[in-house]
Order: C-alpha cells, then sequence, then structure tokens
C-alpha cells in the first residue's frame, strides 16, 4: 500500500516534470542571449562535451543492467542515478550551447541527408518521450515496487540507450559542419 502511495505522490510531480521539460527547452533553444543584450562567447567547446557525456551515459545504462542481472542492486541504483544525473548535465550543456550560439546546419547530401534526419528526429521525439518513462521506471525503484519497476525497465532501457547513442551519432554526423 505504501509503496503505491509513493508512486501517486511523485505521479504529478512527473507529468508536470516530462511536460515542463520539453517545453523549457524548446523556448530556450529559441532564445539568444545575444538578443538581449549579452555579449557572450558562443560556447562552441560544449557540443563534444555534451556528446561525450552521452556516449558515458550509453556504457552506463549498460553498466547498470549488467550489475542487477548480476544481483549487484546498490551499484545498479548508483549507476542509474548517475545515468540521470549526466542526462540532466547533457541538457544544461545542450540548452546553454544553444542560448549562445547559431544552430549548425547538416551540409551533407543524398541519402546519407535523409539518415541524418531519421536518426536526428527519432532522437528528439524518443528524447521527449524518454522524460517520464525514467521517472516512472526510477520512483517504482524508489517504492520498491520491483515487479512494475522491471516491467517498465524493459521498454525504457532501450529506448533511453537509443537515445544516448543517437546524441552521439548525431554529433558526429553534423560535426564537420560546425564552425569554430
Amino acid at each position: 500500500m505504501e509503496n503505491n502511495s509513493l508512486e501517486k505522490r511523485f505521479s504529478k510531480l512527473i507529468i508536470i516534470i516530462s511536460i515542463l521539460i520539453p517545453v523549457v527547452v524548446a523556448i530556450l533553444f529559441g532564445v539568444k542571449l545575444k538578443d538581449f543584450g549579452y555579449n557572450v562567447e558562443p560556447l562552441s567547446f560544449l557540443p563534444p562535451i555534451y556528446a561525450t557525456t552521452n556516449g558515458i551515459t550509453a556504457i552506463i545504462l549498460i553498466a547498470a543492467v549488467v550489475a542487477i542481472k548480476n544481483g549487484k542492486r546498490k551499484l545498479h541504483e548508483r549507476l542509474m542515478t548517475g545515468a540521470i544525473a549526466l542526462s540532466v548535465a547533457f541538457l544544461v550543456m545542450y540548452v546553454a550551447y544553444h542560448m549562445t550560439s547559431d544552430s549548425t546546419k547538416f551540409g551533407g547530401e543524398g541519402a546519407i541527408r535523409y539518415v541524418y534526419f531519421f536518426i536526428l528526429i527519432t532522437h528528439i521525439v524518443l528524447s521527449i518521450a524518454i522524460i517520464p518513462m525514467v521517472l516512472i521506471t526510477y520512483v517504482r525503484a524508489l517504492a520498491e515496487n520491483f515487479d512494475k519497476h522491471k516491467k517498465i525497465s524493459k521498454i525504457t532501457f532501450p529506448i533511453w540507450l537509443y537515445v544516448a547513442v543517437t546524441g552521439v551519432v548525431v554529433y558526429l554526423m553534423i560535426s564537420p559542419y560546425y564552425v569554430y
């Protein structure tokens, strides 16, 4: 009973966060600090850092699955908390970069252009969808509702891993077109 009450207490917060993050990111994506009179240098050093953060997140997600399959629950918990922290760090760096820099246009032509946009669009859509999934999965673990946690984590894990890996792929595909 108490486990369900913990989930219920967090359910509204999960909904709010799941809506607020994409909306705020979309708004901030369009905000350029220079337009408001702030003379800030473009944070052009951030894309390789936040792409690396995505790569490390992917590795941590895999390590967390290995840990839980080997019965190392505390290690799994720490790794998952770390993956969430890295995802938040990515988001902060991503927004900071886009608030100080113009967006980079993908310059590839032909079939590679379609591949790039397919990866980019699925990455963006799933990065929005993964927010409530991660939060629900995490809260179910906190509530020690491990049957429900395990059930949703089988869906959350591959989507989150896809988002983390495609974040790196998108960076690698667009990086030749960055202007430094």
